[in-house]
């Protein structure tokens, strides 16, 4: 998955929008102003290609254990919610990456207003 299928699939879902809320480098996708996933563009063009997700605490912890080399605590984030994740030259293939941004996004939509929830 390059930066432009990570931006895609991102921008492909309900009520999702892109910000540059931090600075000029860090890309983040929110649903209803909740981020679900960011990442650095200066890291991608040198050749770091890796996002944060928000992940439920338990599984988070579960992805270390199994991918040690493409899933770590989440790079300035609140690590037991957010993992960053390695999506090149990587053992997790596109559709996984997909399943765990589909997660993420899922699991702010989740926390998100009963009424808010509704319009999904």
């Amino acid at each position: 998955m390059n930066i432009e299928e990570f931006r895609d699939f991102c921008l492909s879902k309900k009520m999702v929008s892109e910000e540059f809320p931090f600075d000029e480098d860090t890309l983040v996708f929110k649903v209803k102003n909740k981020i679900f996933a960011l990442t650095s563009l200066a890291k991608w063009e040198e050749g770091d290609y890796s996002i944060n997700l928000k992940c439920d605490p338990k599984l988070a912890l579960e992805l270390r254990e199994k991918y040690p080399d493409d899933v770590f605590p989440g790079y300035h984030m609140n690590k037991k919610h957010w993992n960053t994740v390695n999506i090149q030259y990587t053992s997790l293939d596109e559709r996984y990456i997909q399943h765990l941004i589909n997660h993420s996004y899922e699991l702010v939509v989740s926390k998100l207003p009963k009424q808010i929830r509704e319009e999904f």
